[in-house]
């Protein structure tokens, strides 16, 4: 009888050995950041301001950044109300983007396009077995970002541009002020 029970430990040992816990990515674990950019009111500063009907463009994107998730059509690709979330490349040090306020209004004159582009470095930084890495990134304080005007005869909606944090490590932290 000893050397049964013996034996059922030796199989139990075994096989619990031999078991490896379950490789999932917890959905609450941070993974790489987009970057928030807020939008305020040029004539009251203190204050938040909606867009209307943004699109964001990517160089080398057709359709844009989808800004509104829950969306079934193309208003996925439209931001209205006061923050975006955009995501950078873990690829290259530098992005484009084509801001396009009132987009696809009737009235030609009230659509706006300004590009920014931004310049930073990488960091990558191990997260877990079952998320992998993750990248953060840090703007240039040399050349944080560049702003310029598609269209120059309509001027730039985008009047004041500030980087109120350099360090993207997380989504909730503002990083970008645009005023307009």
């Amino acid at each position: 009888m000893k050397k049964i029970i013996a034996f059922f430990i030796i199989i139990l040992g075994f096989a619990s050995s031999s078991c490896e816990p379950d490789d999932i990515c917890d959905p609450t674990t941070p993974t790489t950041p987009r970057m928030l950019i807020k939008f305020y009111d040029i004539s009251n500063p203190s204050v938040q301001k909606n867009v209307t009907n943004l699109k964001v463009i990517g160089e080398g994107m057709s359709e844009g950044v989808v800004l509104n998730p829950s969306a079934v059509d193309d208003t996925k690709y439209l931001a209205n109300g006061n923050n975006i979330l955009l995501p950078l490349k873990t690829d290259a040090d530098i992005v484009k983007y084509k801001f396009i306020l009132n987009y696809g209004n009737k009235n030609p004159l009230l659509v706006n396009t300004d590009n920014l582009e931004f310049h930073y470095t990488r960091e990558n930084l191990y997260v877990s077995r079952a998320c992998g890495y993750k990248t953060i990134f840090t703007l240039d304080p040399t050349k944080q970002f560049i702003l310029t005007d598609n269209t120059p005869a309509d001027e730039l909606w985008m009047q004041y541009v500030i980087v109120a944090q350099n360090n993207i490590t997380y989504e909730n932290e503002t990083i970008i002020k645009i005023f307009f």
